[in-house]
């Protein structure tokens, strides 16, 4: 061991070593090898040192991902406490009308600054799974979707039971 507590190489790792390095090529020419510059010292951080709100913050490329309502918000939602600010009824639609029409509902009341909206899908006839209500946690997970929901969560009996989705809508930026 040396003085400073690390390990001393033997002969043959020296060699070895050496012969390591002297083949290695540095990834890009620099102007100063790594012997020849000054080791930087890093700065301590200063105590309660907080990033001005001028500082660019790096851009997410998607949303957040989504969340359920949560047990409070659905409880009150139930009772008539928080109102739905919405209601489509996809009953009857094909999947690609349906898909069309929450597209443009969801955008709406995004726009308006609904909050929570209810979209009642059916729970499928007699021997049917319910297409429509199979599909629409799918739909809300797609790119064009997430922009525009928060998260959402099966209907209570109340409103549809099986059949319906509370949707917690996003605000547009305008709003």
């Amino acid at each position: 061991m040396a003085r400073d507590g690390r390990r001393v190489l033997s002969d043959d790792e020296r060699v070895l070593w050496t012969t390591v390095t002297k083949s290695i090529a540095p990834l890009r020419e620099t102007s100063q090898t790594a012997e020849e510059m000054p080791a930087a010292e890093p700065k301590p951080p200063e105590a309660g040192l907080r990033v001005p709100s001028s500082v660019p913050q790096p851009v997410r490329d998607e949303p957040p991902p989504l969340a359920p309502l949560g047990r409070r918000k659905k409880a009150r939602v139930a009772r008539g406490k928080e109102a739905i600010e919405g209601r489509l009824d996809l009953h009857g639609l094909t999947q690609s009308e349906a898909h069309a029409a929450l597209s443009r509902f969801l955008r709406q009341a995004s726009a308006r600054g609904a909050r929570l909206v209810l979209v009642i899908t059916g729970k499928g006839g007699e021997g049917e799974r319910g297409v429509l209500r199979r599909q629409l946690p799918h739909w809300l997970e797609l790119p064009e979707f997430r922009a525009l929901v928060i998260g959402y969560e099966p209907a209570t009996t109340r409103h549809g039971g099986e059949g319906a989705w509370y949707i917690s809508v996003r605000r547009s930026r305008g709003s």
